[in-house]
């Protein structure tokens, strides 16, 4: 089993969910600052480095369902699997590896307010 956070299209009412049925949730989750979310078009990317915080969900999936998630955030080529701290322990959080540095910045840090 493993925790992974959430910030995009994953978190709950997003057109990719349903990648996380059989998950269980554990928390809504703000990181601490230290981060850029980049507005790709129909998803976000997070890079470290910046001075917002992230706004997603925690859940706790099982080793079958990281697998699944690595290859539909296309990791490691288009984002890195990294491990950070949460409330709830190590968790994993997909940066996005392939900034050009003129995407949109997401200021808020959450994709549902963008």
């Amino acid at each position: 089993m493993a925790l992974v956070f959430v910030y995009g299209s994953l978190r709950r009412s997003q057109r990719y969910h349903a990648w996380l049925r059989g998950a269980q949730f554990l928390a809504s989750h703000v990181t601490r600052p230290g981060y850029t979310m980049l507005d790709l078009g129909p998803h976000p990317g997070v890079v470290q480095g910046g001075s917002h915080a992230v706004t997603g969900e925690i859940y706790r999936v099982d080793n079958a369902m990281l697998a699944r998630l690595d290859r539909l955030e296309d990791a490691p080529r288009q984002y890195a699997r990294v491990l950070m701290n949460s409330p709830h322990g190590a968790c994993w959080i997909y940066l996005y590896r392939q900034p050009t540095g003129s995407e949109p910045v997401i200021r808020s840090g959450d994709w549902l307010r963008r």
